[in-house]
């Protein structure tokens, strides 16, 4: 079953033994804390990782004003950007040098295509996702609900170990990275 904010916030408030919350404006001090907390800790965990689930890439469109220093070029980033990956030109979505810069991509280049860590629909969070970010969550939630910093420190604990499993998972979704070019099997001809 894929959970929206409020059910991703109930169930780390509940790992904490707290209530769950029915939004994040019913009044309790658990929805206040969740309404505050949840974007910054869901957005630090989509951007620690590239997770194939939201990575995206875009044709980045041309601002008409040029950089003021070192590229020609100035592109404006998707409103759903998090974190960028790599970005290139001519069908290839890498090998391009750039710089991100207050909310633009520069690059020496007419056009750009960037893959990017986008901000998706929570719905669309895998369950290994959906884990390690309630993990984070009640560990985020530890000391403002229940004032326990000995707690907060094992939920921290634990909450690294759901991302580290979340990771794996995700990286056996894809191909794995090979060397392309390495001098020393080019010299061996």
């Amino acid at each position: 079953m894929a959970l929206n904010d409020v059910g991703l916030c109930s169930r780390a408030l509940v790992r904490l033994g707290a209530a769950p919350i029915s939004s994040f404006d019913d009044g309790t001090a658990e929805s206040e804390i969740a309404s505050i907390l949840y974007a910054p800790a869901r957005d630090a965990l989509l951007s620690a990782y590239p997770w194939t689930f939201a990575t995206g890439q875009v044709e980045l469109n041309k601002l008409s004003e040029s950089p003021l220093a070192d590229y020609q070029n100035a592109f404006q980033l998707p409103s759903d950007f998090l974190r960028a990956i790599s970005a290139g030109n001519g069908g290839k979505g890498r090998g391009l040098h750039y710089r991100i810069l207050q909310g633009q991509l520069h690059a020496n280049a007419d056009e750009v295509i960037l893959t990017y860590i986008y901000q998706p629909q929570e719905e669309e969070f895998p369950p290994f996702f959906d884990t390690a970010l309630i993990a984070r969550l009640a560990a985020e939630f530890c000391i403002p609900v229940t004032e326990s910093t000995s707690r907060a420190e094992t939920l921290t604990r634990m909450a690294e170990k759901e991302f580290a499993a979340a990771r794996q998972v995700d990286a056996q979704q894809d191909s794995p990275n090979r060397l392309e070019n390495f001098t020393l099997i080019d010299v061996r001809g």
